[in-house]
């Protein structure tokens, strides 16, 4: 992770490990009304007690702000304190940045059930005891890895936003707005910048509501769909929002991709948003390169791939417009 990604390094997620490392349970602790089944490998809340006094338990911990009750414990994120130790014993000098990631509240809300397998999202005096614990959860955060390096991202991952407006899924643009709002908020007040990421298409104009300074989507595939919102894509980057690319892809297609595929087909989708009438200046500047999705069901010679290729697609993209920039002057 250090070596391909040294200017920008996350801490990676295990989920093939250890079910605790699942994107959803890894971020579970804390929060009321959990019950895990070790052997099938399942989360649940069981809301068939007394809901009311356990909840009355969780806000006395919220209200106290006590960030080290919904800390990440080590059982549930060995690649966090794996990363946590190498950076400590030696920091790379590379490093600007680092980033932390957390599930986001309505893939969440939509992925976890109650006893009856109704989402909680649906259930709103236990949906914000979900809500609150990932905003402590991202404060928490943000907090330990500012110990590892002064500037710090938090991605909020939101694969099911894909499905939004979909018969699938009952949840409006406004509560969208709202619960990613609490967490995008408490990534601010921390003085970490917030990113988003969502693994399929979705409606993008509704993240360009929020005050999120990162949208990472999956520009290898699903390109097109950034196309529809112009004009929401304009202003986002107008008040310094920064795209993301999921340039390098995380399936079985990276094993016919190089350098120069990847390069070119990055570049070839900045002539379209240019065309359209984005400044070409303002995407390269306001641009990271990433993988297309997560490596964590990907064999470890395929994830190793990746993110080489995704170092290599990164330095070839700097030269390249280096290059131009210095034509330019010259002319």
């Amino acid at each position: 992770m250090l070596s391909t990604l040294p200017e920008i390094p996350a801490w990676p997620q295990l989920p093939k490990s250890n079910f605790l490392e699942s994107m959803y349970i890894q971020f579970s602790g804390g929060m009321p009304f959990v019950e895990l089944d070790l052997e099938k490998g399942r989360m649940h809340m069981n809301l068939s007690g007394d809901i009311y006094g356990e909840l009355e338990k969780f806000y006395t911990r919220v209200i106290d702000e006590d960030l080290d009750y919904f800390s990440i414990h080590a059982d549930y994120a060995r690649g966090l304190e794996a990363f946590k130790d190498r950076m400590w014993r030696q920091k790379p000098e590379t490093v600007k940045w680092v980033k932390g990631q957390i599930t986001g509240p309505i893939s969440f809300g939509l992925m976890i059930t109650d006893h009856r397998k109704r989402a909680v999202l649906y259930h709103e005096e236990v949906f914000d005891s979900v809500l609150k614990t990932l905003v402590l959860k991202s404060r928490w955060q943000v907090r330990l890895l500012k110990k590892l390096c002064d500037q710090v991202i938090i991605f909020i991952d939101e694969p099911y936003l894909s499905s939004f407006g979909s018969a699938f899924i009952n949840v409006t643009r406004e509560q969208v707005v709202s619960y990613l709002g609490e967490v995008i908020e408490a990534v601010h007040n921390e003085g970490a910048l917030a990113g988003v990421h969502c693994c399929g298409n979705t409606d993008w104009s509704i993240l360009m509501e929020t005050d999120i300074d990162i949208i990472n989507f999956d520009a290898f595939e699903y390109f097109q769909g950034m196309t529809l919102y112009i004009d929401q894509l304009k202003d986002f980057l107008d008040r310094k929002g920064i795209l993301a690319w999921g340039i390098v892809p995380t399936s079985e297609r990276i094993e016919s991709e190089s350098v120069q595929s990847l390069t070119t087909n990055f570049m070839g989708k900045i002539d379209d948003l240019a065309n359209r009438g984005i400044s070409r200046n303002t995407l390269l500047k306001q641009a990271l390169v990433t993988p297309s999705c997560g490596m964590g069901t990907m064999k470890y010679q395929q994830a190793t791939l990746v993110l080489g290729l995704l170092a290599n697609v990164s330095r070839a993209l700097r030269e390249e417009t280096a290059r131009k920039k210095k034509r330019k002057k010259a002319v």
